[in-house]
């Protein structure tokens, strides 16, 4: 009971890569000072970028200029995140080279706390691979307590963005071209891994905060063990017979989860936090871009698609905003068959819209124990514990519905 182990930490990262000399990236075990406000943190990260690039390290300080991105500052979950408010801004940085150039990059600083659910030797990884692909910025350096990439000239979506059926399809086509990427390593899918650890931490709290004990106290983790359980059958026999599912369910009780887990949804190396605020797109060269890969794993394309289509909700979390089945397989469409959208069948649609839609009720899940971990780690004054109430109350509304939907659709697999 009570505090939480320390999974991963990015200061570790930066000093191993520093140690073992890695020419992929430059390095620095430097920190930037997050509680400073952006004039009394600017000298910080001028000192930063001249550490990490031999070719500013003699350039006069007039030469740079520190300024916060504006467009993602306003993204309900990164608030979450603690990645880029109450001074934990993403910075532009603008330099003045000797030969005249105009160069940006983009400092990206990790908030207080957050390698408790951030993996960032494995975000590190996936950069370099998606990077290569097309994807994201450029990993440029990596320091203390952030990572230093290209800057992207774009502005970040808003969620009424992501309705509008031309930039749906965009989205879907660049996932499909996503999901092909390959990044080294194991292929196992992550999600069920990440909320048993989520679990584990979550039902294991106490809070000196009176109100927020108070809230914790109300919470039944024998309950949500048990959709946890419930959840992960279903969505790992999707596409299963129906006479196969009570085979490997009655007659491998104790390894059924793990024995089902190739025979569905695929697995794809997944961004896994779609939202708004980490698409960027380019108007005037109608570019889209993903970013900010914390979350990224292998992971099954049902959830990727699901909790996507949960961003829909926005910043306010109305859910009455989810994509109805017709933008869903709108969406579908270009995402299966990008260059013949028209041409999928009824099929694959119905499929698609049974496997997205009930690893949606997943990510209502992931979010929600995550938000238990954060009401204890988090310097910020949020409701983390209502933020949970949110989510989870969200999907025991939708539970009854999508998994219906999907036992309908596993016993006419069956048949």
């Amino acid at each position: 009971m009570g505090a939480v182990n320390k999974i991963w930490n990015e200061m570790d990262v930066a000093v191993e890569a520093r140690d073992n000399g890695r020419a992929d990236f430059q390095s620095s075990p430097l920190t930037v000072e997050t509680s400073l406000s952006l004039p009394d943190m600017s000298p910080r990260v001028i000192e930063l970028c001249k550490d990490l690039f031999n070719k500013w390290s003699k350039l006069d300080d007039s030469r740079f200029s520190v300024e916060t991105v504006s467009g993602g500052i306003t993204n309900l979950r990164d608030f979450l995140k603690e990645e880029i408010v109450l001074n934990l801004p993403v910075l532009k940085v603008s330099v003045k080279e000797e030969n005249g150039n105009d160069v940006s990059v983009t400092v990206r600083l990790y908030g207080p706390n957050t390698d408790y659910v951030i993996n960032r030797e494995r975000e590190l990884q996936a950069i370099k691979y998606l990077s290569a692909a097309g994807f994201g910025a450029k990993l440029l350096a990596v320091f203390g307590n952030g990572m230093v990439q290209s800057f992207i000239n774009a502005r970040t979506l808003i969620p009424l963005d992501m309705r509008n059926s031309k930039l749906a399809a965009e989205i879907a086509k660049q996932l499909h071209k996503f999901h092909q990427v390959e990044i080294p390593g194991s292929k196992e899918p992550q999600l069920w891994n990440d909320i048993s650890k989520f679990y584990e931490k979550a039902s294991g709290l106490e809070f000196d905060d009176i109100e927020k004990q108070r809230m914790y106290e109300a919470i039944s983790f024998k309950e949500v063990h048990k959709e946890i359980v419930e959840l992960k059958v279903v969505s790992l026999f999707i596409g299963v017979p129906a006479f196969d599912f009570f085979l490997a369910f009655v007659q491998h009780e104790d390894d059924k989860l793990e024995l089902a887990g190739h025979l569905n949804s695929p697995v794809v190396f997944a961004h896994n936090d779609l939202l708004s605020g980490n698409i960027m797109v380019n108007d005037e060269q109608e570019k889209l871009y993903f970013i900010d890969f914390e979350y990224g794993s292998y992971n099954y394309r049902g959830y990727d698609i699901g909790n996507h289509f949960n961003e829909y909700a926005g910043y306010d979390c109305d859910y009455s905003l989810y994509p109805n089945k017709e933008e869903q397989y709108h969406f579908f469409r270009h995402y299966l068959l990008p260059d013949k959208p028209d041409e999928v069948s009824d099929k694959d649609l119905e499929a698609l819209y049974v496997e997205a839609n009930t690893f949606m009720l997943a990510s209502h899940i992931f979010w929600a124990l995550w938000a238990l971990i954060q009401a204890k780690m988090s310097p910020i004054d949020f409701d983390y514990p209502g933020y949970f109430f949110l989510r989870y109350n969200e999907y025991k509304k939708q539970k009854e519905m999508y998994i219906s939907l999907a036992q309908s659709y596993l016993s006419k697999s069956g048949t």
